[in-house]
């Protein structure tokens, strides 16, 4: 394989998808307008129940969740239309974020008709909230080095072990966890399964990671003899690897891996005005340049999804190079800024700046490290 403008094919937004996108402006500027940018920065890891559920009344969680399963059945290029304008103005996304890009998706592929049943409807409604449990301490990226085991039970399944960087399970019902059910670490890909853990259970402690930043999204989860029921194996046993692959896809490839830092550029676009200093106006003008085509590669791969395929190693590759730009927008910003010492910067810029420039180090870690990435992209290309 060798990756090219085939794998990226040429795609634009349908009109029925853009149609939307008014309608969409309209909702955030009611419901999430007044907020500072430096609270909008924080986007889809801003958790607002109240802003979620407002969404999921006019049908816009779950979007393409068919009809019989609680959702509006729409494409995904109206669920790029809609990602997009909430990640650009900065709406806080992250409490049905997950259930939305990642759970329901692979619920409809690998779930049973029964889980289909019981967990779309309520992620729709933004009753249900999901978490993903995939790493694991002393592990970072690698998956595969899975230890958190799950064993048959005359009733169901026992789980123990632990995950972490688990964004917001202290305030999620469920987790889809990555686990083995077979073998040792050392097996890799072999032996594994996933799982809805409900995270009420006896057995389940989840403590909150206190960020620099002053959050505590991040969280660590030990389950200690959690007693499953029989039904919560999502897919087939020994799938797992095969299944959060496909998932993963859907982690990568949406704008949510170009637009982390889209307020804080935004903002200072805006202040800048129509006539900026000229070195500011290149800085502006390199870092606008290189989103534009990340933009198209993103709206390519809604098109891959759309038609039922799972690109893999492109969103690797997109995922990688999104996180470069999204961690070079604050540096260059902070460069502008330092430039030009007899200028009075904004306030809320600043607050907005100091607030992205501590969180960027986690763009390139979280949804896979940039090693890891490369090391999926090498063996897409046959490399390794």
């Amino acid at each position: 394989m060798t990756l090219s403008v085939e794998n990226f094919p040429a795609a634009v937004l349908p009109p029925h998808a853009e149609a939307l996108r008014q309608e969409v402006k309209a909702f955030i500027a009611e419901h999430a307008g007044a907020l500072p940018a430096h609270q909008r920065a924080r986007s889809w890891s801003g958790f607002d129940v109240g802003f979620s559920r407002a969404l999921a009344a006019r049908g816009w969680v779950g979007l393409t969740v068919p009809v019989e399963y609680g959702g509006p059945g729409l494409d995904p290029y109206c669920r790029f239309v809609l990602v997009e304008e909430l990640l650009a103005a900065g709406a806080p996304v992250a409490a049905h974020w997950i259930g939305d890009r990642q759970s329901a998706p692979l619920l409809l592929h690998y779930g049973t008709e029964e889980q289909r049943r019981t967990f779309l409807p309520g992620i729709c409604k933004g009753e249900l909230f999901f978490c993903i449990g995939m790493s694991e301490p002393n592990s970072g990226s690698d998956l595969a080095s899975v230890r958190t085991r799950a064993e048959k039970t005359e009733g169901g399944w026992r789980l123990n072990g632990q995950k972490i960087w688990t964004t917001y399970a202290h305030k999620s019902h469920y987790m889809i966890a990555l686990v083995r059910t077979s073998g040792t670490s050392e097996d890799r890909q072999n032996g594994l399964s996933q799982f809805l853990v409900d995270l009420s259970l006896p057995g389940v402690t989840v403590n909150p990671i206190a960020l620099g930043t002053g959050d505590a999204d991040f969280n660590e989860v030990f389950f200690e003899d959690v007693l499953l029921p029989a039904d919560s194996l999502v897919g087939e046993e020994g799938n797992g690897w095969k299944q959060v692959n496909a998932e993963l896809a859907f982690e990568r490839s949406g704008p949510e891996r170009i637009y982390s830092s889209l307020v804080l550029l935004d903002l200072w676009a805006q202040l800048l005005g129509p006539t900026p200093d000229p070195a500011d106006a290149a800085r502006l003008g390199k870092l606008v340049a290189r989103l534009a085509p990340l933009r198209e590669m993103s709206v390519s791969m809604t098109a891959l999804l759309a038609a039922g395929k799972s690109p893999l190693t492109e969103a690797a590759l997109f995922k990688d190079m999104g996180t470069e730009v999204e961690q070079q927008i604050p540096e260059e910003i902070a460069d502008a800024v330092a430039a030009r010492p007899d200028f009075v910067p904004d306030a809320e810029l600043m607050r907005t700046l100091a607030y992205i420039m501590q969180a960027s180090h986690v763009f390139s870690l979280r949804g896979g490290t940039r090693e890891i990435l490369r090391g999926m992209i090498a063996r897409g290309l046959g490399l390794r």
